[in-house]
């Protein structure tokens, strides 16, 4: 991870999505990001891991190494994100792995995979962010 990224990290206000989420993040480079989330107060009426919680973590890790990829003076702002939902879990930790599969001038894709602590997949999601330059 590099030092402006930890710095961000480190200096964001302390309510904030992540931190309520609990998700932690791992590693961050340009072309991967990955992280965990816990499956307790993260769940929907039935007990199961909310989707929107796997969507969080995947928009998450996936916008965290686009803004890896913008490089310092820009910014990667999500503009589209599609998940797929394959199994269900009750408790436990997840982990996110966001891979590139595009990392252009303009715009950066990732795919994020969501998985269970046996290695299942949970959750397949899609994340396109545009690369902005700061004013």
């Amino acid at each position: 991870m590099n030092e402006s990224m930890l710095a961000a990290l480190q200096n964001m206000p302390k309510d904030n999505l992540i931190t309520r989420m609990g998700i932690e993040i791992l590693s961050v480079t340009p072309e991967a990001a990955v992280g965990t989330m816990p499956v307790a107060g993260n769940v929907q009426p039935y007990g199961l891991l909310h989707g929107g919680a796997s969507a969080v973590l995947a928009e998450t890790l996936g916008s965290l190494a686009a803004m890896a990829h913008a490089g310092e003076g820009k910014v990667a702002v999500g503009v589209d994100l599609n998940i797929t939902h394959h199994r269900s879990v009750r408790n436990g930790i997840v982990t996110g792995t966001a891979t590139a599969l595009h990392r252009g001038r303009t715009t950066a894709t990732y795919a994020i995979n969501v998985t269970d602590q046996d290695n299942h997949n949970l959750a397949t999601a899609r994340l396109t962010c545009v690369v902005k330059t700061l004013p």
